[in-house]
């Protein structure tokens, strides 16, 4: 009987080999090589630690691995990482109009065929990019739309809109097709909310026809321990977006906001994450910001916290800078 592990956030990516990695993300330029593991290649620029950064995820022995349909995957020790991308002009020629929240519909669809056939049914984290989030088409912005499509391919699977569902973040990328990787699981996640926050599945209509689909956390007990995966978080306090114009002020909010998923993280596993020990990924709307942005993160969390720092649009539009971050796991080859 293989006992599962806790697997390793590797912050060098395939530098290390592939045998055993679950799967990838890769930022920035040049373009990634092409790997045997699942890699989604995500177009926003890097702006530390260097002009390209690939990170993922190993387990101790060699995943199981193949394709089913658009998505890539690998899978081991109870944990599947897939990866896929959806062309929107794919869906353009029926209706225009809505040609984002079909593709979105169908991506879904597709990671959900995925993680039942593969007897992994339950989703942990996803992570979604897609070109001119912000962008108003046809009277709505395209966030929106995405988040419509996604609650679509929730509710026609027959999964929960609300309370048990999987922690994500959305983010604009340079060009492109809608591009998702995702982890699914075997176990139970539980998922976490933030008291000084709305649930985003309850945000009222005027965020859009449809809220979106993401807990603000999501944990996990794997391998003797307790996997956290804190969700896209930025400077919302209720549904209101707080300290507009102010990147420095926002950063603080957003960080505020993680020690309070941190706080009620504890509560729910009965395990203290502290904020030193994740691993961040922290997405700035405008690369002039990004010095008075790091200055605030090093601030709260140290010179030596796991940070990388990438050039992306957040989806609202007068939110300037998100943050993302695991727990649970070890770091591989952070070197501050």
């Amino acid at each position: 009987m293989t006992v599962a592990v806790v697997p390793e956030f590797d912050w060098q990516g395939a530098a290390g080999g592939e045998a055993d990695l679950l799967g990838l993300l890769h930022f920035g330029m040049p373009a990634a090589p092409p790997t045997a593991a699942p890699q989604l290649r995500v177009a926003a620029p890097m702006l530390a630690p260097a002009l390209a950064w690939q990170a993922g995820w190993r387990l101790d022995g060699e995943p199981s691995a193949g394709h089913a349909g658009r998505v890539h995957y690998r899978c081991a020790d109870g944990l599947l990482f897939g990866v896929l991308t959806v062309a929107e002009a794919d869906f353009a020629a029926a209706d225009p109009a809505t040609a984002l929240q079909r593709a979105t519909t169908h991506a879904y669809t597709e990671v959900f065929a995925c993680a039942d056939a593969l007897a992994h049914p339950r989703l942990l984290r996803v992570w979604n990019y897609l070109p001119r989030i912000n962008q108003v088409e046809f009277g709505l912005e395209r966030y929106r739309a995405f988040n419509a499509g996604r609650q679509l391919a929730f509710s026609a699977s027959g999964r929960t809109l609300t309370g048990e569902v999987p922690a994500a973040c959305a983010l604009g990328s340079a060009d492109g097709e809608l591009a998702i990787a995702f982890i699914a699981t075997t176990g139970r996640p539980r998922a976490v909310e933030n008291p000084r926050q709305l649930s985003a599945y309850h945000y009222p209509a005027e965020y859009g026809p449809r809220s979106p689909t993401f807990s603000r956390a999501a944990l996990l007990q794997h391998g003797g321990g307790t996997l956290l995966f804190v969700s896209g978080t930025a400077s919302i306090v209720g549904h209101r977006s707080v300290h507009l114009g102010d990147a420095r002020a926002q950063t603080v909010e957003t960080l505020a906001n993680i020690e309070a998923v941190l706080t009620e993280a504890g509560r729910v596993g009965g395990e203290r994450f502290a904020a030193d020990s994740l691993a961040y990924i922290a997405y700035v709307r405008h690369a002039a910001d990004y010095p008075a942005v790091r200055a605030e993160v090093e601030a709260r969390l140290g010179p030596r916290a796991a940070v990388a720092y990438v050039q992306a649009d957040v989806c609202r539009a007068e939110l300037l800078v998100e943050i993302e971050a695991s727990g649970g796991h070890p770091i591989r080859g952070w070197n501050p």
